[in-house]
């Protein structure tokens, strides 16, 4: 009787030994013994239209460094960066789609890829950067049918349809965002916009919020027909594109307590010129950084502050002063166009306005023992054809105090 408890209960621990193991998925990470810090966006959105429907999907997978048979077959990479789909609208300052995603779709990359990311560098959180091999690197953008099996796992034939291959030279610790882009409207030309950040080494101070802007639309957009655009509405003012200069002004509001873009503006923040802004797909060069004072408003208190920001962009010639375009109006011709940075993104202003919603440029999170508190940040507003995206990056701050 003994003996037979005794085998039981070894039976019983072996099968919890067998159950733990099959439910802990080891993660082996490629050592990088001299890395650079690569994050990388799909910007190409995909409309379908009796006119485009035999067009391929712009779903991909990213490879570094691929392994490739004789007859173009991709067998392997250094890194690979799989299901790669369009990006998000708001790039957060971390990897924010890693253990709450439900689909295998990923917005960048690395995104959700389990993978060795970058340092805090100069105090910036890189942890939404990841490590690459530096030097030399082929870089694959190799199209991918939209389902759940690993690329690496296809059939033979579905690893050999290749958009982009080139090689790049990444240079050690160096910061680099990738941009995948459509170059051409007209002609559907691709390219690659691969920009060598600077924010890391530059003399920012953490009491003043930052912002750059690109344009990076395709050539020929803001003059194609509407029937070829996307009509979401959540696009609004910018559906149509821009066009290629364009001035951008922007405003600092008071509080969200009365969302209106004529509500009480801080006293000297309503639409002050800010930059010019060109249309380019082929210049990695860094736009020059904007900024304004964290504490602008008298309302905050130092530890936090509700002020929410308007960025507007107007074509040369028009006075923002007296825009004889109306705040309601989406079909502008290009020559006009809003994004107003709200918190979370997710609230509308309560008067007819149709400017694009994205998150604040200011980051409000748990820390120490303030809850919330506002940060500043360095941030990135990008134009694609009809969208506009917000990158945030922000420093390290202390953890919450609970």
């Amino acid at each position: 009787m003994m003996r037979e408890l005794i085998q039981s209960k070894a039976v019983l621990f072996f099968l919890l030994f067998i159950l733990c193991c099959s439910s802990c998925t080891k993660v082996d990470y490629t050592e990088i013994k001299d890395p650079a810090y690569l994050r990388v966006f799909n910007n190409l959105n995909y409309l379908q239209t009796m006119g485009n429907k035999d067009e391929k999907l712009p779903y991909f997978c990213l490879l570094i460094n691929p392994t490739v048979e004789a007859d173009g077959t991709i067998t392997g990479g250094e890194i690979v960066g799989d299901f790669l789909n369009k990006r998000d609208a708001y790039a957060p300052p971390y990897p924010s789609h890693i253990g709450n995603s439900t689909t295998v779709d990923n917005p960048e990359f690395p995104g959700k890829q389990n993978v060795l990311v970058a340092p805090v560098l100069n105090g910036f959180d890189l942890s939404s950067w990841a490590q690459v091999p530096s030097g030399d690197v082929r870089v694959v953008f190799a199209y991918r049918p939209k389902n759940e099996i690993p690329f690496l796992k296809l059939e033979k034939h579905l690893r050999q349809d290749i958009l982009i291959d080139t090689v790049l030279n990444l240079g050690s610790k160096e910061v680099y965002t990738m941009h995948l882009l459509q170059t051409d409207f007209n002609t559907k030309a691709h390219g690659l916009v691969v920009r060598q950040e600077n924010f890391h080494k530059l003399p920012l101070s953490d009491s003043l919020v930052y912002v750059n802007f690109y344009n990076m639309s395709a050539k020929g957009f803001v003059d194609a027909d509407a029937s070829l655009k996307d009509n979401d509405y959540r696009l609004r003012s910018f559906k149509g594109g821009i066009q290629d200069e364009m001035n951008v002004y922007f405003s600092l509001y008071e509080t969200e307590a009365n969302l209106t873009h004529n509500g009480a503006t801080i006293p000297g923040f309503k639409g002050r010129y800010l930059t010019k802004l060109k249309r380019e797909t082929n210049s990695a060069a860094v736009s020059p950084y904007m900024s304004f004072p964290l504490w602008a408003s008298m309302l905050g208190n130092r530890i936090y502050t509700p002020i929410w920001q308007r960025f507007e962009f107007l074509a040369p010639g028009i006075d923002i002063t007296a825009n004889p375009i109306f705040p309601s109006e989406s079909e502008t011709g290009g020559n006009w166009a809003v994004v107003n940075c709200l918190r979370n993104g997710r609230i509308e202003l309560q008067s007819r306005d149709n400017g694009t919603i994205l998150p604040n440029l200011l980051v409000n999170v748990h820390s120490g023992i303030n809850n919330p508190q506002t940060f500043a940040t360095v941030n990135t507003i990008e134009v694609v054809n009809g969208r506009v995206y917000l990158t945030t990056i922000q420093r390290k701050y202390p953890a919450p105090i609970y």
